[in-house]
């Protein structure tokens, strides 16, 4: 039997999944770690807790498996994209907390660059929109913040990464600074025409290029990581940003499949092929996994808000005690009896692009219970959803004809007829909706010869179930029209 071990490095937890070579799983470990909330809109994670989190679940995976490292053909890495983390080379040390993909702190710095005029400059050159949500305004912000980190960046002292790049140091020993086009891309330092850093952006914001790591394809052999981890070495195959692994591990191939991920964010990208779609909606372009030299691109839309706002629930509103109960609180009323949640806790992203925009439910009665609160934050996430996919239909060659869905929220069956609903189209759930970690597997198992190609990918992929859209489209437009309602009473921009 040939196993194939993924990272999966996940913005609240970190998971291991040991997969078989049909792309079935063996077995899986989880590990949540601590949130930090500084102030209002900055979030931030200890490096240490990222790296000791994920280790701690491959070890714990491999023996859940029944397996030792030896076994393990190879490993795939996939990570939540854009948080930022610096460290020292001599000594494998942060220097200051990973700042979180969804902080808000650096819109100082997007707002001084767009000043500048550099917004559309930026977005040629990176198909990103100039927002607090890509690395490159963090890092920005770290080394105009955090005392005598700039100058000790502008000797070569420093190492930046995204997450993938962090693990990948620890696991190597710091023999490795790497990363893979589809994490390079979110960073807002990385041309993703010309496929590689570029000295403009790096000079429009600041940054210099001794702090960067080396990237390839996201199928690629990057080495093999130190034996006293696992207990033996094992190759690292495989490096894709979260997202970018869902559609591989979706079996999106194809220009015009697309998937949506309901994670803490929700993400929905649709692949392109080798065209850089430029959107005029709203959506970014990205790269999407790569395997060889031949660039492969995706339209993107992101949702801060997903599932974190079932966390809001548990943990804020202390409405259910267990994320899971919230289906079946929700399922308790026919309706949210018009009542809209716009859980922008931390800005609207996709198609809005408004940072500064808070939080609101809104059309509350004196009948409205905690019961309908829930039912509008799960449709919510349905709502937000749609507004993108639509977006990205726009923006498309070809319409998109169903969405294929995963993710932790992905097992809500009520949240997915929702979604079907308000779509107009089949919404297809997987029988593996851990499609993060394995798209990493795929990624490594290319790289080592386990899979020919993606084919035989694509002939692995089965549906466990699919959800038809039953709403009529006059009720379906008129929800939607009603929660675009609600989004311009939180938006101040």
């Amino acid at each position: 039997m040939t196993y194939l071990l993924a990272l999966d490095q996940g913005t609240s937890s970190s998971r291991s999944i040991v997969f078989d070579e049909s792309g079935a799983i063996v077995a899986t470990a989880q590990q949540e770690f601590r949130q930090i909330f500084p102030q209002p809109g900055w979030v931030e994670h200890d490096p240490i807790d990222i790296w000791q989190s994920q280790l701690q679940t491959c070890r714990e995976v491999l023996i859940r498996a029944g397996i030792k490292a030896g076994d393990v053909r190879a490993l795939g890495i996939a990570n939540q994209r854009e948080t930022t983390l610096v460290w020292e080379r001599s000594s494998g040390r942060p220097v200051y907390n990973a700042i979180v993909w969804q902080d808000r702190r650096s819109e100082e710095v997007c707002r001084r660059l767009r000043e500048q005029g550099l917004a559309d400059a930026i977005a040629r050159k990176t198909g990103l929109v100039l927002d607090p949500y890509f690395s490159g305004t963090k890092l920005r912000w770290i080394l105009d913040n955090a005392p005598g980190l700039r100058e000790r960046a502008e000797r070569g002292e420093l190492a930046f990464g995204t997450v993938d790049a962090w693990l990948v140091w620890n696991l190597t020993g710091g023999r490795l600074h790497v990363s893979d086009v589809s994490n390079a891309s979110r960073t807002m330092l990385w041309n993703i025409h010309d496929g590689c850093w570029d000295a403009e952006l790096l000079q429009w914001l600041d940054i210099p290029a001794a702090l960067l790591p080396e990237v390839h394809p996201s199928s690629h052999l990057y080495g093999e990581c130190d034996a006293a981890h696992l207990g033996a070495p094992v190759v690292i195959g495989g490096i894709g940003g979260d997202q970018q692994a869902a559609l591989f591990g979706q079996a999106c191939f194809v220009p015009g499949m697309a998937k949506n991920t309901y994670g803490t964010g929700c993400f929905a990208l649709m692949h392109t092929g080798d065209l850089c779609a430029e959107s005029h909606n709203g959506l970014i372009s990205t790269a999407a996994c790569q395997i060889g030299e031949r660039k492969q691109y995706a339209l993107e839309g992101s949702v801060f808000i997903g599932g974190a706002v079932v966390q809001w629930l548990r943990d804020g509103l202390k409405a259910i005690r267990h994320a899971t109960d919230v289906e079946a609180l929700a399922s308790s009323v026919t309706s949210a009896e018009g009542v809209i949640f716009v859980p922008s806790f931390t800005g609207l992203g996709a198609p809005y692009w408004s940072p500064s925009a808070k939080g609101a439910i809104v059309g509350l009665s004196r009948g409205s219970t905690v019961a309908h609160i829930a039912r509008a934050a799960l449709e919510s996430i349905a709502f937000q959803s749609t507004a993108l996919l639509n977006a990205m239909g726009r923006d498309a060659v070809s319409p998109i004809t169903e969405l294929r869905v995963d993710g932790g929220a992905a097992a809500n069956n009520m949240l997915l007829q929702f979604q079907a609903d308000l779509l107009g189209i089949p919404v297809i759930r997987p029988q593996i909706t851990e499609t993060t970690a394995l798209g990493a597997a795929y990624l490594a198992g290319l790289a080592t010869g386990v899979f020919r190609d993606t084919a035989e990918l694509a002939s692995q992929w089965r549906i466990e179930r699919v959800f038809e859209p039953a709403m009529q489209r006059a009720e379906a437009l008129e929800l939607m029209a009603q929660w675009e309602l609600a989004v311009q009473r939180v938006r101040s921009d």
